[in-house]
C-alpha cells in the first residue's frame, strides 16, 4: 500500500508542478491544489500506515502494549485542508477579478499590460 501511495504522491507532485509551470492563471491555482493535495498524502503517508485502537491508554497501564493509530498526521492533515480551501478560494476570488479587470488570464499578457500602463 506504501508504494501505491508513494507512487501516487510523485505523480501528484509533477502534476502539480507541471501545472504551475504553465502561464494560465486558473492552471496555476489547479497545480497549487493538486501539489497540496501531494503534500497532505506524504504527511499521510510518513505518519505510517497501520491499522490499530485509538491511542488510549487504559487506567491501569502505563505504556501502550499494542499498535495504536498516530493522531499528529491526522490532525495536521485537516490542518492543512482547512488552510488549502482558504487560499483557493481567495486565489479563485482573485483570478475572477484580475479576468474581469484586464480580460485575459495569460500571465505574459498580464505582464506586458501592466508595463504598458
Amino acid at each position: 500500500m506504501e508504494i501505491v501511495l508513494a507512487v501516487m504522491i510523485g505523480i501528484l507532485y509533477a502534476a502539480g508542478i507541471y501545472m504551475i509551470l504553465r502561464r494560465s492563471l486558473v492552471k496555476l491555482i489547479l497545480g497549487i491544489i493538486i501539489l497540496g493535495n501531494g503534500a497532505n498524502l506524504l504527511i499521510f503517508l510518513l505518519g505510517r500506515i497501520t491499522k490499530g485502537s485509538p491511542p488510549i491508554i487504559p487506567g491501569d497501564l502505563k505504556v501502550f502494549q499494542a499498535a495504536y493509530a498516530d493522531p499528529i498526521p491526522q490532525a495536521l492533515i485537516l490542518t492543512a485542508i482547512v488552510i488549502s480551501f482558504g487560499l483557493q478560494s481567495f486565489a479563485i476570488i482573485l483570478i475572477k477579478r484580475a479576468y474581469k479587470v484586464v480580460k485575459t488570464d495569460d500571465l505574459d499578457e498580464m505582464n506586458a499590460i501592466d508595463q504598458d500602463s
